[in-house]
C-alpha cells in the first residue's frame, strides 16, 4: 500500500516566553493521503501556522516524527529539506508574496526554472494554470496591475507550477472579501483536485472547511479528527 503524503506522529512544539513554557503542539498525529484535501480548523493562536511550518519543513525545534512522501525528515540535512520542499510541495499564503517586478506568467515560471524545467515548457505550464484560473487576458500584467483576487490566483498557480504532491495553504483567501474569497477558493479546490495533489488548508472559516474532504481541529495543542465540518 502506498504511504500517505503526510505522516505525523507525536509532533510537539514548545516556546519560552517570559520564562514561561508554552506548549503549542502536544503530540499531533496526522495522515494525509494522495489527492485528499484536509481542512485544519482552529482559532487564531491555536497553532495552525506552526503545524503548517512543521509539515512544510520550514523551521526546526519540533519533536516527534515528520514524513513527507515517504521520506523521514529527520534523515535530511538542510539541503535535503530544501529539495524535498521544491520537488514535492507548493505553498499558498494569506498574502500572495508575488515578485512585484515580474508579471503574472513570470511569477509562475520562476519556480519551475529553479526546479530545472526548460523555459518554454515552464511558460506553457504557467499559461495553462493561469488560464484555468481565468487569467488568460492578464498574463503580462504585474501584481500592481491586478486585483487582490487576481493576485491570489497567480499565487495559487505558482504553488501548483511544479506539480507538487502536497499543497500547504495558510488562510489562502483570508485577505479577500467574502464574494471574491468564495470564487478564488472554489477555483483553488478545483485546480488542486484536478492536479491530484493532497492539501492541508489552515482556516478559521467553517463554511470553507465544509467544502473540503475532511476536517481536523487543533484544540489545546492536540488534533481532533472528524469528517465534514457540518457532520
Amino acid at each position: 500500500m502506498n504511504s500517505p503524503v503526510v505522516r505525523l506522529r507525536g509532533l510537539t512544539r514548545s516556546f519560552e516566553q517570559g520564562g514561561v513554557r508554552i506548549d503549542v503542539l502536544r503530540g499531533v498525529d496526522l495522515d494525509i493521503n494522495r489527492g485528499e484535501i484536509v481542512a485544519l480548523l482552529g482559532p487564531s493562536g491555536s497553532g495552525k501556522s506552526t503545524l503548517l511550518q512543521a509539515v512544510g519543513l520550514l523551521e526546526g525545534g519540533f519533536g516527534g516524527n515528520i514524513a513527507i512522501s515517504g521520506t523521514d525528515a529527520e534523515t535530511l540535512d538542510a539541503s535535503g529539506r530544501t529539495e524535498l520542499r521544491r520537488n514535492h510541495m507548493g505553498f499558498v499564503y494569506q498574502f500572495h508574496h508575488l515578485l512585484p517586478d515580474f508579471n503574472a506568467i513570470e511569477n509562475v515560471v520562476l519556480p519551475q526554472l529553479v526546479a530545472g524545467r526548460a523555459r518554454a515548457t515552464a511558460e506553457d505550464r504557467a499559461a495553462e494554470l493561469l488560464t484555468a484560473l481565468g487569467l488568460a487576458q492578464r498574463l503580462d500584467h504585474r501584481p500592481s496591475q491586478l486585483s487582490g483576487g487576481e493576485q491570489q490566483r497567480v499565487a495559487v498557480a505558482r504553488a501548483l507550477a511544479n506539480r507538487p504532491e502536497l499543497v500547504l495553504a495558510d488562510e489562502p483567501t483570508g485577505n479577500l472579501d467574502e464574494a471574491t474569497s468564495d470564487r478564488v477558493f472554489a477555483e483553488f479546490l478545483s485546480l488542486v483536485r484536478g492536479e491530484g495533489s493532497a492539501a492541508l488548508v489552515a482556516t478559521h472559516n467553517e463554511r470553507l472547511a465544509a467544502r473540503m474532504d475532511r476536517v481536523v481541529r487543533l484544540h489545546e495543542g492536540r488534533l481532533q479528527h472528524q469528517g465534514k465540518a457540518d457532520a
